[in-house]
């Protein structure tokens, strides 16, 4: 058996329409009860094709009638049609808003509105009264449910899991990646996402993985399992005038402990920055490591009275190898003048394309790296390192060099 329920609709001007709603079938022959009568999704798919059927011919004939001018009895003329949403108890509703201009008698008036729109005047508001009266009811309305593992899943108003957060941070100080190129390798692996995002991401990251590196429970285990800890004081300054950074890493599990900016780094200054990671550590302290400043030996002094004080292996080293540095940055400067004139040589070759012109750029690239090779001392002298690179560079001209006699040698025998 087949029922089809169609919609007559009769206009205020007589016209009848008639619109076919929704068809239902069943068998002839009924084997079950859940197969006799309506069930309760068809139900609300009938009542919501006859709410959105009665709601647009309403909408339309209202925005007939409104199009009529008053004064002339003239229909104004129509500028666009747009769409207007409208929440209703039996669903949401998408009617057609037409927008009409001013009419033509009136248009020596003022131009006060240029346009009229007869459904958006009427449908102020996107949701009926009746539906408003059902929500206000409700305690959980706009309420959201969330579920307990959510927390585990993504950051809370987020809408990027953990694990694209993890990935963002993993290019970026693993991989020494750009926010474009972050952004690219999302697009790669099907993450859609806005330039933007990988910044907020990235913002994230940084401050998940200083609340992780600075968890009191996981610090207090680590230092337990040591017995004991051994502090490294140091300050970084940006720029002359700005706030001094000073960082106390624990030097056995590599740990930073705290970081603070400060505006001076005197003793009165240092001293309770001291104090409150050897509180904190719970765990003695058997000894301090730094550059041997004044200020931060005074310090140390007055906050960990009877504490070792050592000055840095780093500094230590520079300070008893400066007269060997200034030797050897002399020597560099000297090694630098006799492999001076590299760019008249790559000029003499721009525009070449045999594979001698380029063996000579090969080698000028060579020496040019040397040259800016700077080392790092005092443990990678710059000079000896020139030395080195230029000695190799020397060594592979003169075998090229005794290769290319044996060839023509050989090409004169033959002759």
């Amino acid at each position: 058996m087949q029922w089809t329920v169609r919609l007559e609709a009769t206009t205020s001007a007589g016209e009848v329409t008639t619109t076919e709603l929704v068809t239902f079938s069943r068998p002839a022959v009924v084997s079950t009860l859940a197969e006799v009568g309506l069930a309760l999704a068809e139900t609300k798919t009938l009542l919501a094709k006859l709410q959105a059927s009665m709601l647009c011919g309403q909408v339309a004939e209202d925005a007939a009638h409104h199009r009529v001018c008053a004064a002339c009895g003239m229909l104004r003329p129509l500028k666009d049609r747009r769409t207007r949403r409208l929440q209703t108890l039996f669903g949401t509703v998408e009617v057609e808003a037409p927008r009409f201009k001013l009419c033509r008698c009136r248009q020596p008036a003022p131009m006060t509105g240029v346009t009229v729109s007869p459904v958006c005047a009427l449908l102020s508001v996107r949701c009926t009264p009746e539906l408003e009266r059902v929500q206000a009811g409700c305690a959980r309305h706009r309420r959201p449910y969330r579920p307990e593992a959510e927390g585990a899943i993504a950051l809370p108003q987020h809408e990027f899991g953990l694990d694209v957060v993890a990935l963002v941070g993993g290019l970026r100080y693993r991989g020494h990646r750009s926010v474009p190129e972050i952004h690219a390798a999302l697009g790669e692996r099907g993450v859609p996402i806005a330039e933007r995002s990988v910044t907020n991401l990235l913002d994230r990251y940084d401050e998940l993985l200083a609340t992780t590196l600075t968890s009191s429970e996981r610090l207090h285990g680590m230092l337990a399992s040591q017995g004991r800890a051994i502090l490294a004081l140091d300050g970084l300054q940006p720029d002359v005038g700005h706030e001094v950074l000073w960082v106390v890493r624990e030097c056995m599990s590599g740990e930073v402990l705290l970081a603070r900016s400060l505006l001076s780094g005197t003793a009165n200054d240092l001293a309770p920055l001291l104090s409150e990671v050897a509180d904190a550590v719970g765990v003695p302290v058997i000894g301090v490591v730094s550059d041997g400043q004044t200020s931060i030996r005074r310090a140390v002094a007055r906050a960990l009275p009877g504490v070792p004080h050592q000055l840095c292996q780093f500094h230590f080293l520079r300070e008893a190898a400066l007269p060997v540095f200034e030797a050897d940055r002399h020597a560099k400067k000297e090694l630098k003048k006799q492999v001076r004139g590299v760019r008249p040589i790559e000029r003499a070759v721009e525009g070449c394309d045999a594979a001698q012109a380029e063996v000579v750029r090969g080698y000028c690239a060579a020496v040019r790296s040397a040259i800016t090779d700077d080392g790092r001392a005092p443990l990678a002298a710059p000079g000896l390192k020139l030395k080195t690179r230029l000695e190799k560079v020397a060594s592979s001209l003169d075998r090229v060099a005794q290769k290319g006699a044996r060839r023509r040698s050989s090409q004169n025998c033959v002759s």
